[in-house]
């Protein structure tokens, strides 16, 4: 059976995010934020969330290793920046520690009393947002494709990678479905690599949530993404059932026209381990 590897220190797994940074990123929602700045916050938390997980008294324990890939323009390149601009992944160690900033932001708690009050918190920054030029697509998951079956080849007793892709449009560089599936084929001893795809929307389209098949989708775009989709492995059908979602048995990690709550179960769901080791 697959993906039934023990995560730990010495056999870590890893989780590439592919973020398009295309010029209609810079689209705006109903709250006046635009799609790159919702998508970088939230993969910004995402970080902090598998840091926090990491952390033992002892300090950080590198069960993670972490990359991320900004594609926009002409341009593939690290997410990062400041002492890990020089790679593409990272150990989860590094990431604690190489943070581009810390910023203060506030957030709304509970106060005990039946009233919510705001709380000041310190928030690591790692990713920035950025809106430009075209969507070369194909680029991105080719150079994905390079670091990841290397990854791969260094760490074959580990669950294998997960990849979450996200845009909000159609490649400007040729079609991308074959190299998304060749990077389907790549694997560990534990399985193939997972391939999930979200979709964005600063609008209120149709949402398709985790579909077992091509029917609810109105064109060849979003069918495509879907193709391109890996299906849910049994403990994540079970963390996005227990979210709320209408999980079959073949559902894929893919979402068309995602609203923001989407996107952050998207990411929330996709970075879910199944079991860490106690080492």
């Amino acid at each position: 059976m697959p993906y039934q590897a023990e995560i730990s220190r010495d056999t870590p797994t890893c989780f590439l995010f592919i973020i398009d940074q295309s010029g209609s990123m810079d689209e705006k929602n109903e709250a006046g934020r635009t799609k790159a700045q919702f998508v970088s916050d939230v993969l910004n938390k995402t970080l902090y969330t598998l840091v926090t997980n990491c952390s033992k008294a002892e300090g950080i324990r590198n069960y993670f290793d972490i990359g991320i890939l900004a594609y926009g323009g002409s341009d593939v390149k690290t997410g990062f920046g400041g002492k890990i601009s020089s790679g593409i992944i990272h150990s989860i160690g590094a990431i604690n520690d190489n943070p581009l900033r810390i910023e203060d932001r506030t957030k709304k708690v509970d106060d005990g009393a039946g009233g919510i009050i705001e709380q000041k918190t310190k928030f690591p920054i790692w990713f920035d947002p950025t809106s430009s030029g075209g969507t070369p697509m194909r680029a991105a998951l080719t150079r994905a494709m390079e670091v990841i079956a290397g990854w791969c080849d260094s760490h074959r007793t580990s669950y294998p990678p997960t990849l979450l892709h996200v845009t909000d449009g159609q490649s400007t560089d040729g079609t991308p479905e074959d190299v998304a599936n060749g990077l389907r084929q790549i694997s560990t001893d534990d399985g193939p690599l997972l391939l999930f795809n979200l979709h964005v929307t600063a609008g209120s389209g149709h949402e398709v949530v985790f579909p077992t098949s091509e029917s609810g989708l109105n064109d060849e775009y979003s069918r495509m993404l879907f193709r391109m989709s890996s299906a849910l492995p049994g403990h994540l059908a079970k963390f996005a059932g227990d979210k709320g979602y209408a999980i079959t048995d073949g559902s894929r990690g893919f979402i068309f026209n995602g609203d923001p709550k989407c996107i952050v179960d998207f990411f929330e769901i996709g970075t879910r381990p199944k079991m860490i080791a106690a080492r």
